[in-house]
């Protein structure tokens, strides 16, 4: 079941996200076992990744990020071209949400 974020949780976490290179990328094969996996250990590291995905079928990407999402727990932050931004808190909670938008511009 994949996580929601609220507009100004997402807007948050893609400023995050901007700096970020992707850490997982998907080849022509698509989604294997092993991707999921690495994707998942990513997750548990940094909360807050990238992921290339190859291949020129949007719907294909579309597709990939809902599955990822939902496999995992994640929710997606951003698709953007071929890069999926995706987010899952972990156990050592390193990104801390911002409640409201007051919270969102004091930082």
């Amino acid at each position: 079941m994949k996580i929601e974020l609220s507009p100004f949780e997402r807007q948050y976490l893609k400023g995050l996200a901007h700096p970020l290179n992707p850490v997982v990328m998907v080849g022509n094969q698509g989604l294997s076992e092993s991707v999921i996996r690495e994707i998942a250990i990513n997750l548990d590291a940094h909360e807050l990744i990238k992921v290339r995905v190859l291949g020129d079928d949007r719907d294909a990407r579309v597709a990939m990020f809902d599955k990822i999402c939902d496999d995992l727990g994640a929710a997606q932050v951003q698709h953007i071209g071929k890069l999926l931004v995706i987010y899952r808190p972990s156990d050592k909670a390193r990104i801390v949400l911002p409640k409201n938008k007051k919270a969102l511009k004091a930082k």
